[in-house]
Protein backbone atom coordinates (compact mmCIF):
# COMPACT_ATOMS: atom_id res chain seq x y z
CA UNK A 1 0.00 0.00 0.00
CA UNK A 2 2.89 2.30 0.87
CA UNK A 3 4.19 1.78 -2.53
CA UNK A 4 0.95 2.55 -4.65
CA UNK A 5 0.49 6.04 -2.25
CA UNK A 6 4.64 6.40 -3.27
CA UNK A 7 3.73 6.16 -6.82
CA UNK A 8 0.64 8.47 -6.78
CA UNK A 9 2.78 10.57 -5.13
CA UNK A 10 5.59 10.90 -7.45
CA UNK A 11 3.09 11.02 -10.76
CA UNK A 12 1.36 14.19 -8.98
CA UNK A 13 4.39 15.70 -8.88
CA UNK A 14 5.55 15.06 -11.90
CA UNK A 15 1.85 16.72 -13.55
CA UNK A 16 1.97 19.55 -10.96
CA UNK A 17 5.56 20.31 -11.58
CA UNK A 18 5.18 19.86 -15.69
CA UNK A 19 2.27 22.27 -15.86
CA UNK A 20 4.37 25.08 -13.52
CA UNK A 21 7.94 24.41 -15.82
CA UNK A 22 5.25 25.12 -18.60
CA UNK A 23 3.46 27.70 -17.36
CA UNK A 24 7.25 29.59 -16.82
CA UNK A 25 8.11 28.83 -19.98
CA UNK A 26 5.39 29.85 -22.08
CA UNK A 27 5.24 33.09 -20.08
CA UNK A 28 9.04 33.79 -21.01
CA UNK A 29 8.42 33.31 -24.13
CA UNK A 30 5.71 36.29 -23.97
CA UNK A 31 7.88 38.55 -21.89
CA UNK A 32 11.10 38.04 -24.19
CA UNK A 33 8.83 38.52 -27.23
CA UNK A 34 9.72 35.22 -28.81
CA UNK A 35 6.97 35.42 -31.51
CA UNK A 36 8.16 38.58 -32.91
CA UNK A 37 10.69 36.26 -35.41
CA UNK A 38 9.41 32.87 -34.58
CA UNK A 39 6.34 30.65 -34.39
CA UNK A 40 5.75 27.04 -33.86
CA UNK A 41 5.61 26.20 -37.55
CA UNK A 42 6.08 28.80 -39.93
CA UNK A 43 9.06 30.99 -41.08
CA UNK A 44 8.95 34.78 -40.19
CA UNK A 45 11.98 36.71 -39.46
CA UNK A 46 13.83 33.23 -37.50
CA UNK A 47 13.33 29.91 -38.42
CA UNK A 48 10.38 27.92 -36.94
CA UNK A 49 10.46 26.14 -33.79
CA UNK A 50 9.79 23.17 -35.46
CA UNK A 51 12.58 23.46 -38.12
CA UNK A 52 15.17 24.17 -34.78
CA UNK A 53 13.94 21.07 -33.40
CA UNK A 54 14.73 19.02 -36.46
CA UNK A 55 18.02 20.71 -37.03
CA UNK A 56 18.84 19.56 -33.36
CA UNK A 57 16.82 16.35 -33.02
CA UNK A 58 20.05 14.44 -33.22
CA UNK A 59 22.34 16.17 -31.19
CA UNK A 60 23.13 15.47 -27.66
CA UNK A 61 24.54 18.98 -27.15
CA UNK A 62 21.42 20.71 -28.49
CA UNK A 63 20.29 21.93 -25.36
CA UNK A 64 23.50 23.75 -24.38
CA UNK A 65 24.18 25.20 -27.51
CA UNK A 66 20.47 26.87 -28.06
CA UNK A 67 21.26 28.12 -23.94
CA UNK A 68 24.77 29.48 -25.25
CA UNK A 69 22.84 31.24 -28.28
CA UNK A 70 20.47 32.56 -26.16
CA UNK A 71 22.74 33.99 -23.69
CA UNK A 72 25.35 35.61 -26.41
CA UNK A 73 23.27 36.17 -29.75
CA UNK A 74 25.41 33.76 -31.53
CA UNK A 75 26.46 33.66 -35.17
CA UNK A 76 22.85 34.01 -35.88
CA UNK A 77 23.01 37.46 -34.53
CA UNK A 78 19.76 36.41 -32.33
CA UNK A 79 18.85 38.70 -29.85
CA UNK A 80 20.26 37.78 -26.15
CA UNK A 81 17.54 36.68 -23.63
CA UNK A 82 18.49 37.87 -20.38
CA UNK A 83 17.55 34.89 -18.12
CA UNK A 84 18.76 32.60 -16.03
CA UNK A 85 19.80 29.26 -17.59
CA UNK A 86 16.83 27.26 -15.75
CA UNK A 87 14.68 29.49 -17.56
CA UNK A 88 16.39 29.34 -20.80
CA UNK A 89 16.16 25.47 -20.76
CA UNK A 90 12.42 25.59 -20.00
CA UNK A 91 12.14 27.95 -23.27
CA UNK A 92 14.68 25.35 -25.10
CA UNK A 93 12.69 22.21 -24.27
CA UNK A 94 9.90 24.12 -25.52
CA UNK A 95 11.13 24.77 -28.82
CA UNK A 96 12.88 21.24 -29.20
CA UNK A 97 9.24 19.88 -28.31
CA UNK A 98 7.86 21.41 -31.18
CA UNK A 99 6.80 19.35 -34.61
Amino acid sequence: MKLYATIVAACAATVIGGQAFAGTAEDLIGEHKCQKCHTSKTTKKGPSWASVAEKYKSDPAAEAKLVEMLKTGGKEDHEVVKAGDADLKAIIAIVLSSK
